[in-house]
């Protein structure tokens, strides 16, 4: 069918049998290569928009598809349930990458958030000494960390939040870019700060100069965790692999 159907064809397919939670462009894309992606009717198109960053390297490079293409021939997929040869690798390296001492791979950006919230909770609960069931996490109006129950729980965005009630407890929302804000919500019972260092949903905002130190300095002196959610502003996309080195600062996690 895909060989003959039309644009509007391919476009009615999908509005009629997939949710309505993207509403895309009416462009329906064939192939691409490096920077430029073809429709199906052969019009050509520069992305622009690089799947929100997870295709910097540009489509199909031929090195990413050569490498693709070795491990396919040798292991398609091995559950965690094993080891195998490229994961010490992978996560040696990516460490290393990430100035971290170690990684837990996810699927998705909201995984990845989601994660940093369990690991800062139970953190808090066993090592700070946070009493059980009320660690707090502080987060920033116009964020966006994901899709999921527990983080629109903490939007700003009504489009990400209403509707979806009721909500997770247990976080403080305060203003992006104040650092005084920021102290007046530290306590002994939060046990994390999770900021994204460049908004990348309310617009792209850029936090004062010396915002991201200050918060490092207010996880340091309250003994919280300091989560940088770095999903649409790392690997390179502002000049330093983590926009947090613009300020050398490291978080936690």
């Amino acid at each position: 069918m895909l060989a003959t159907s039309t644009a509007a064809q391919l476009r009615a397919l999908a509005d009629a049998h997939s949710a309505h939670n993207y509403h895309p462009l009416p462009i329906v894309i064939s192939s691409a290569e490096g920077a430029w992606m073809t429709d199906v009717e052969g019009r050509r198109y520069l992305d622009l928009l690089s799947a929100y960053s997870a295709l910097n390297f540009g489509h199909r490079h031929p090195r990413l598809v050569a490498a693709a293409q070795r491990q396919l021939e040798r292991a398609t997929l091995v559950s965690r349930a094993f080891d195998h040869d490229q994961f010490g690798l992978f996560c040696a390296e990516l460490a290393a990458l990430a100035g971290m001492d170690m990684v837990l791979p996810m699927n998705t950006g909201a995984e990845a958030v989601e994660t940093g919230i369990k690991t800062a909770r139970k953190w808090g609960y066993e090592i700070k000494g946070v009493p059980a069931g009320q660690a707090v996490i502080v987060t920033f109006e116009g964020n966006f960390h994901g899709r999921t129950t527990t983080i629109v729980s903490f939007s700003s965005d009504d489009d990400a939040r209403a509707s979806y009630g009721p909500y997770t407890p247990g976080f403080r929302v305060v203003p992006y870019g104040d650092p005084a804000a920021l102290a007046a919500a530290m306590d002994e019972r939060v046990v994390g700060v999770l900021i994204e260092p460049i908004q990348g949903e309310a617009g792209v905002v850029v936090p004062p100069p010396g915002y991201l130190t200050a918060v490092r300095e207010a996880c340091t002196a309250h003994g919280a965790l300091m989560i940088a959610d770095e999903i649409q502003s790392g690997l390179g996309r502002t000049g330093t692999t983590f926009a947090c080195e613009h300020e050398n600062v490291k978080p936690d996690m």
